[in-house]
Order: structure tokens, then sequence, then C-alpha cells
């Protein structure tokens, strides 16, 4: 039986993050502005702000110019007492990311390394270092593998000697707040649509660029992620080369003809330590190498390839390609959009804008610890409690 007062406290708390969201899209902002901007009245509105400022979830600025008394002044979100934490553990790297309410990275890390111990030494870092007198209100993991809808669950992980509930249960020992599991390139682009080249466009889609390929699907900047929580793995669609080995043991899969070694493989050059110094060694060898260009030229015909059918299925505005692809850019990026002109059925279909990430190589993580903070912006996490 719910408490009697359940309805009120939800309110609350849903008023509550509309007045949060307000600050984090719009900035510092006057009480009658979030008034405005919410839909709220101002009383109910100075009363959630008393309550998340003796939290110290936000802070009074200086008094604009003309202002006159208490509502005239600007309130912001504090970057000093609540932070989310995003990790990311990949084939041959592993990435942390600290982000303050106002979407602000307050640290950043990334090392070559492998497996899941690697992980454990990077949080120990950064909680104890990094995270010290700020409350994490969540940690979410990245990992390139089919996660389950109840976000701990790794399902299949080809590249990843990893299953089960065991990365959940080995963070929860050592990170305070809850603890999620998600896919790395539904975290990835989730950092697109909020810092990245998928800012306020409708309808997206982001491909990572690392040794396995997957694919994040957004619509109004959210995820689509399907009925089981699997949209978006693309790697294993039967697209390029029908003889090239995938890690997942079979033939044919389109990361057998775009994934990072598929990539190096062409060009005949060797794995440096992580996915994006690869490719600005090759990057620079093409400069002046013919056979490195012919060699990027033929991946990046095998990703218009995959990129037409993703297209004629989902129907993006803009594809934003991660991971090696951006350090690459046109080298790879100019064939795939011939290939992509010559695949399309129709005229009237429109092509894709095809976008290089910004974002670098904690992509991921950013994503990450941005849906940490997820809760608290839905209203399902309380920061004044």
């Amino acid at each position: 039986m719910q408490p009697r007062n359940a309805g009120t406290e939800g309110l609350r708390r849903q008023n509550t993050a509309a007045v949060l969201r307000a600050l984090r899209e719009h900035g510092a902002s006057s009480r009658a502005e979030l008034a405005q901007l919410t839909g709220l009245a101002k009383a109910t509105v100075g009363v959630i702000v008393a309550g998340l400022e003796a939290a110290g979830a936000v802070v009074e600025e200086d008094s604009r110019p003309g202002a006159r008394g208490r509502p005239g002044r600007p309130v912001a979100l504090r970057g000093d007492r609540f932070v989310g934490l995003g990790l990311e553990l990949n084939v041959d790297y592993v990435s942390a990311v600290v982000l303050d309410l106002a979407g602000t990275v307050l640290f950043g890390d990334s090392r070559p390394a492998t497996g899941p111990d690697a992980l454990t030494g990077l949080v120990r870092d950064v909680v104890g270092q990094r995270v010290d007198g700020r409350e994490v209100v969540g940690t979410t993991l990245a990992v390139p593998a089919l996660v389950r809808g109840d976000d701990r669950t790794v399902a299949w992980a080809p590249n990843l000697d990893v299953e089960g509930h065991d990365l959940a249960e080995a963070l929860r020992a050592l990170v305070p707040g809850t603890v999620q599991v998600s896919n790395d390139a539904n975290c990835a682009a989730y950092a697109e649509a909020h810092h990245g080249a998928a800012r306020g466009v409708r309808h997206a889609l982001y491909l990572t660029g690392t040794v396995g390929i997957g694919a994040g699907i957004l619509q109004h900047g959210e995820l689509v992620r399907g009925g089981a929580g699997f949209a978006g793995e693309v790697g294993h669609m039967p697209v390029g080369d029908s003889a090239a080995v995938c890690g997942c043991g079979r033939r044919g899969c389109w990361e057998a003809s775009v994934g990072l070694h598929a990539m190096l493989a062409a060009v005949g050059m060797p794995e440096l330590d992580t996915p994006l110094r690869s490719a600005e060694s090759v990057a620079a060898r093409a400069a002046d190498d013919p056979a490195v260009r012919a060699g990027l030229a033929r991946v990046g015909h095998d990703l218009g390839l995959g990129i037409a059918m993703l297209s004629s299925i989902l129907d993006p505005e803009v594809v934003v390609l991660g991971g090696y692809f951006a350090a690459l850019g046109d080298l790879v990026l100019e064939p795939a959009r011939r290939t992509l002109d010559e695949r399309l059925a129709s005229p009237a279909q429109v092509r894709p804008e095809l976008r290089p990430s910004s974002l670098g190589i904690r992509a991921a993580a950013l994503g990450a610890a941005e849906q940490s903070l997820g809760p608290v912006f839905a209203g399902e996490r309380d920061l004044t409690a």
C-alpha cells in the first residue's frame, strides 16, 4: 500500500526535476525566469530553489544590473557537490569521466589496458582522488556488449571475456550510489546528443569505430533500445567481405570489414595502444602513401554499404562516426558518401549527413556519466532528501 503522500511527493520531485532541467538547458536564471520556463508558480519555484540551495545543488550568483531584491538574483547549478561517474571497459582501453550537474567535465582519463582488473585500478584512482568531497549520484559502465533491459546483465560480449552480473557487482564494491551497465554505442550516442555532433538533431545514428562496430539510435535526443534493449547491434550484419573472419567466430560480419583490425589489415599497419592513436598514425602515413589511401577507400566503401542499409531502415538525418572513423575523417567518409549515394534505392531518399565525432576516445564514458545523472533530471532521484 502506498503512503498517503506518495502522489504529493512524486509531484514535488517532478517539479524539482523541471527546475533542474531548466537550469541545465538555459543556464543561470532568476526565479521569475524559472517560473516562465517551467510553467510553475513563482512561489513553488522559490520553495524548490531554497531546498536545492540547502542541499548544495544550486547557488545564487551576483545580482544582474538593474535587478532589485532577491527574486532577481540568478540561480545556477553547482559543480562541487553532486556528480555522475561514467566508465568504459573496451577491448584495448579503459576510460573514466566525472561530470557535474551543469554538464561540465571535471575529470577525464583514458588508459591503454585490457580486462576488468585495469578498470578496477582506474575506478579506485578516480574515486580516491577525483570525487573526494562530492557525492556520486550514480555510476554507469559502458561495454561493447549486449546488455539486458535490467541495465546490469551482460548477455553477450564477443570481444570481451565478461558475462552476467560480474561487472555490476564488482563496481558496487568500489563506488557509492547506484550502478548500471550499458552498451558502449548507446552511451557514446547519448554523449553526442548532449555534448557533440548530434545536438539538436531529431533523428540520428551513432557508429562506434573500435575493434567492434555498434550503433546507438537517437530520436529527439533519447535512445531507441528496442524490445530487449539490444537495438543497434549492427556490427554483425552480413555486409562487406563474405570471407572475413569476425571476432564472434562467423564470417562476413560488417565489423570484420570496417572494424579497427580490418582497417589496419587493409593498410598493412600495426595496432598502437588505442584506436585513436592507431588511426592518427594511419592518417599521417596516408598523406604520402597511395597504397594506404587505397586501403582506406576500400574500407570506406564497405562502411558506406552498411550505412546505406541502415539509412534505408532507420532514415536518420545525421550519422555520427566515432572512434577511429573520426580520426581518419574524409579518408574513409568520402568513399562512404559515394557508396551511400550509389546504394540508396530511390532519389526520394535523403542521404544522411555523415559527421565525425568531436568527443574523442572518451565519448562512451562521457555518455555514461550523463546517463548516471539521468535519474536526477527525470525526478527519480531526490537531491534534497
